[in-house]
This record gives C-alpha cells, structure tokens and sequence, in this order.
C-alpha cells in the first residue's frame, strides 16, 4: 500500500486536505489549501508503535512530518475525523503493514519527550516537571507571550482588543473578585512571571507575593519587580506553594497552578489555602477543566509527554466540591473558554512572528511542539473539548460572615 493511503486509512475515508507521501503517492482533494507531506519513513515507523495523535506529533516534531499551509487549518479540517478512534482491529492491521518499515527505520522517541520519575506529585517530581516546561527560556517566552509575560488565559474585554489588553483585564477581573484595596496582603500561588503580583501592587497599593517552582520565573518576576520599583510592596519566591508563609493574607489567586496538582492532592491543596487566609478573606482559582467526567481519560499524550508532564485536568463540578469540602464557601464560578481560545491564537501569531529567533534559541524542535501544542489547545477550547474556569470562593467567619456585598462580588 502507498504511503499517502495508509495515512488516509487512519484518519478517515473523506480526508479534506491533501496527503502527500515520500514515495510519490498522493491523496486528498487537490484543491486544499492545506497538505500533510510524510518526508520520511521513520514517520511510518513511529505510526506503527503509537497509530494516532502521538505517533503524528513524534513524527512532527522531528521533522519527518511537515505541514504546508497553516497548521491550525490543518488540524481543524482533521478535527472530525477517525483519527483518536482507531479500533483495536484495525490498530493491528496497520501495524502488520508497517511492520516491514519499522524494522527497518524505527527511532526511540524524541529526547524532548518527558518520562518523570519518581512518587506522583511529590515536591521533587513537581519540581522537576514544572522546570520541563517552564525553565525553557525567559527570551523565548517573551516571544510568545508578549510584554505582559502572562502565560494564563486573557480575558478579552471585546474580539478586538489586543492580547496586552485582554492580559490586563484578566488581572484586574480577579483583582476585582477579590475585593483588593491598598494595604491587603494577597499570596499568588503558581505566580508565573509575576503578572498578578505586580498588577496588585501597582493598581491597588497591595502588599503581594507570588511563589513559582521555576526558577527562571523566580528570576525573571524579581527583576522586573526591581526594574519597575514595585519592591516595597512586590516579591516572587522560588518556592513550592506548599511551603508558602503560613500567614493569615487576605486573598489568594491561583492562576493558572491546578492542572499541575493532581486529583489525589485537591483537597490538600485547598486545605491549605484556606489555612493561609483570614477570615472572610477570599480564593480566585482560575484553572483549565475537563468539560464532563469520563470515565477514564487523561491529557492527550501529546500534551502529556510533551508540554504539561503529570498534569491532570478535572471537571469543575469536582474543583466546587473540593474547594467546599476544604471549607470554601463558593460564591461565583465562571466559564472563559471562548477568552483562552483568543488567547492562544494571539500567542500562535507571536510564535510565528518570531519563529527564527525562537527556533534560534530553543531549537527547532521545542519550537514545533509550541506550534502544535498551542494551536492544537486553540481548537480544543473552540470545540469545547476543554474549559477555563474561574471559582471565587471565600473562608467564612465563625458566625458565617462572608464579607460579600447583597450582589455583586
């Protein structure tokens, strides 16, 4: 079989782009914008061993797969089609063709590909997968980011405004939530850069710490602090959240820190964040969920190996509970899919604008998964494959005061 239908075999009969084979063969409606070209027959060999999404992003990110035309059109024409749902039987007869051709090509996975060791969620692992993703290079997320070094979902205050606008709103909606005034004392967990930090020191005169397991952020956050004259009021920690001050703050926001803790860890995490604050003092957690409880489902291996390593996305209805049942009165939830989907486009067209200085610096390779990682999440959030969620919840007083005005936040 040529090498443009065994492709077609896997993602469908009605393929909408073409498929262009390295031994000549093609595929696919000639009038697409968009093409899919296997140049190698290592790209067969990683099919045979992982058919499905892993195998074609091993592929892409080595360069044996190449895409011409825009990869987010490319993935969205395939969005619809068999590509996860392979079954079983036909698993093994593609891998009874390739046989033959992994025998003689197979590669191990590429050395970008993260296997952590060591007990789940312990702070060592954590710390080492959090620097995987995040230790890369200060200069490169500046590429991508853009100058507000925000690595969270914006919140767009309309279609058009800038993803700089969309990153400031998104600061001061949680700022906002959590009733911040000059003199509060608020704790940042998982802070990043120090995007929230310095905007709740800056616009509302609140003293702010932000802790990060990664260095780079630590170093980076402090800096800018520093550069901004924020350092009465501002600081970011290298530091595990678990081992924050045990201070009595006023508010805390997690941005952006709950994919990465685990289902098994939940309640611990919002034992302790509750424990960190007074009395009517309030919780933002503003993190990606799952849409609905499968029955079984993790990250899709791509993501998993590639980009957010142990990362585990919940449902909302599970995050409410925990945060209720660590004693969390939940005031206000709100979904902003739609807002993370205008964000990753913005930091798609970033990645491109800048796409020979960023492979310059961290190599073509990690250059490509941020290509496919970030339109791939773009389309997810389109199709309401994964949300963004924000939950305010407040740690009420011994007589049951919140604090919270009769409506409103």
């Amino acid at each position: 079989m040529q090498v443009a239908d065994l492709i077609s075999t896997m993602v469908g009969p009605d393929i909408p782009v073409r498929v262009i084979g390295y031994d000549g063969s093609k595929a696919g409606p000639d009038s697409s914008e968009v093409a899919l070209r296997i140049s190698s027959p290592r790209a067969l060999a990683r099919l045979a061993t992982a058919p499905g999404t892993l195998g074609l992003a091993r592929a892409y990110v080595e360069g044996e797969i190449e895409v011409e035309g825009d990869l987010y059109a490319l993935l969205d024409a395939l969005a619809d089609l068999t590509l996860h749902d392979i079954t079983r039987a036909d698993q093994l007869r593609l891998a009874a063709k390739l046989a033959p051709v992994w025998a003689r090509h197979r590669q191990p996975p590429p050395a970008l590909e993260a296997r952590p060791r060591g007990r789940l969620h312990s702070k060592r692992r954590d710390r080492k997968v959090i620097s995987h993703h995040y230790d890369v290079s200060n200069r490169f997320y500046e590429w991508v980011l853009g100058p507000s070094m925000a690595y969270t979902c914006a919140a767009y205050p309309s279609a058009d405004a800038t993803l700089e606008e969309a990153q400031t709103a998104k600061h001061e909606l949680v700022a906002q939530k959590l009733a911040l005034r000059s003199g509060m004392r608020l704790l940042d967990v998982g802070c990043g850069w120090g995007g929230m930090v310095m905007h709740a020191a800056a616009e509302h005169g609140v003293k702010a710490l932000g802790v990060t397991l990664s260095r780079n952020q630590a170093e980076w956050a402090q800096a800018e602090i520093e550069r901004r004259g924020l350092g009465a009021l501002a600081e970011v920690r290298h530091l595990d959240y678990r081992d924050a001050p045990q201070e009595q703050y006023d508010a805390i926001s997690s941005i952006g820190l709950t994919e990465h803790i685990g289902k098994s860890e939940l309640a611990g995490y919002f034992r302790r964040l509750v424990a960190r604050l007074r009395p009517e003092g309030r919780l933002l957690n503003h993190c990606i969920t799952q849409p609905y409880t499968p029955p079984k489902r993790r990250l899709d291996p791509f993501i998993r190996r590639y980009v957010f390593p142990d990362g585990q996305l919940e449902p909302i209805g599970l995050l409410v509970s925990e945060m209720n049942d660590a004693g969390f009165e939940v005031r206000h939830e709100e979904n902003l899919r739609e807002h993370y989907a205008l964000t990753l486009a913005a930091w798609g067209a970033n990645l491109e604008a800048n796409w020979e200085d960023a492979v310059a610096e961290v190599g073509i390779g990690r250059a490509r998964v941020w290509r496919l990682y970030m339109a791939a999440c773009r389309l997810g959030f389109e199709r309401n494959n994964i949300q963004l969620h924000q939950v305010l919840g407040v740690k009420v007083g011994a007589r049951g005061e919140s604090g919270f005005p009769l409506r409103g936040w």
